[in-house]
């Protein structure tokens, strides 16, 4: 998972400054050990990898996962608990999309498979934390018997991201940028609908950053209308992440119409790097995002293309998104979420060295 854009955006940022602020503890990190090292992890000295390769919520992963945990405390940062272990545990639960999406989760296997997982988060952590309050009451929602009150930490935004526009315009024309996966609660279809209806209104092309292989949508239009606009809109497929930053700073708008999200990073690293954005008034977007953003109802594409053709059109709106989306990700930090994230650690280790 390290490597995922996702939740390894998460891992990549909190390990390595969790245990270095912990020097005094041993870290033993259970994953792809020949990947983590290429993230530099294996110099730290309280560092310890130990190889797992098994696929991700199967059952070698969990039978694997049994013999590498002889540890005071385990921290999951993804509901994919060990089921066998039964020791003092802290995890982390990014959304509960698996639950409350039918889509997200085709097949009444894998549905019940995490329902298994959520209930036993629920029943045995004893800590949970949650990159926002919307994300924790959706595990209240969903999960009504949980054995720790779930603790709210927000997720980050990297310095690297604060540094603008750099380099050259990696797109020839004006653009807007979209950045993600594309599962349906995603909600791209009513994206591409929208720009299809404006495109001959503003000279802006549409650049979708993610994978493009996959690609699931409710709407079977979705590619058809995409066809007919030709090189209007563009799939860049994944980018390394100094060309993802170029492609976001360069942007004119950053568009995330989801219909449900835990958190909704893209949106905060497009305001440090002075991008202004537009999202969904929906899932954690508002409290995340503040008024810092431009919102739009990701159910009406009209409101969808309105709102973006409106920040499209308007500098004075552009320039005053840009001025307190900078103000207002500032408070968003690794080293606050580190922090954050330590008191709960340290709680839970201190009850598990209690209970010895």
């Amino acid at each position: 998972m390290a490597n995922d854009s996702g939740i390894g955006t998460y891992i990549r940022n909190l390990v390595p400054r969790i245990a270095v602020a912990r020097a005094d503890w041993r870290f033993t990190l259970v994953g792809h050990a020949a990947a983590l090292r290429t993230l530099g992890w294996a110099d730290l000295r309280n560092v310890e990898l130990r190889d797992c390769t098994a696929p991700i919520y199967s059952l070698r992963e969990q039978a694997a996962l049994r013999l590498h945990l002889d540890a005071d405390l385990v921290w999951s940062p993804h509901w994919n608990i060990p089921l066998l272990y039964r020791g003092p545990l802290v995890v982390t639960v990014h959304d509960v999309a698996h639950l409350a999406l039918r889509d997200v989760v085709r097949g009444p296997l894998k549905r019940g498979y995490a329902r298994v997982m959520f209930t036993a988060v629920g029943r045995r952590a004893n800590a949970i934390i949650c990159d926002s309050d919307f994300t924790r009451r959706e595990l209240r929602r969903h999960v009504p018997r949980v054995r720790a009150e779930p603790v709210v930490v927000p997720l980050g935004v990297g310095a690297e991201w604060h540094t603008g526009r750099s380099g050259e315009r990696p797109h020839p024309r004006p653009y807007v940028v979209y950045v993600g996966n594309v599962k349906p609660h995603k909600n791209l279809g009513a994206l591409v609908r929208a720009f299809a209806d404006i495109a001959a209104d503003v000279p802006h092309d549409l650049v979708i950053v993610g994978r493009r292989e996959g690609m699931r949508t409710t709407d079977t239009q979705v590619q058809e209308r995409a066809a007919t606009l030709g090189d209007r809109i563009v799939f860049t497929g994944e980018l390394p992440a100094d060309l993802l930053r170029q492609y976001v700073a360069w942007a004119d708008a950053l568009v995330l119409p989801s219909l449900y999200e835990g958190f909704g990073l893209p949106p905060l690293e497009a305001m440090a790097a002075g991008c202004p954005t537009l999202v969904s008034r929906a899932g954690s977007l508002p409290e995340v995002c503040g008024d810092a953003s431009l919102y739009c109802d990701p159910l009406d594409v009209a409101d969808v293309g309105r709102q973006l053709i409106r920040l499209l059109r308007d500098e004075s709106l552009q320039e005053d998104l840009r001025t307190r989306g900078r103000a207002h990700v500032a408070a968003y930090t690794w080293e606050r979420s580190a922090e954050r994230t330590l008191a709960v650690l340290d709680g839970a280790m201190a009850g598990a060295l209690a209970r010895r």
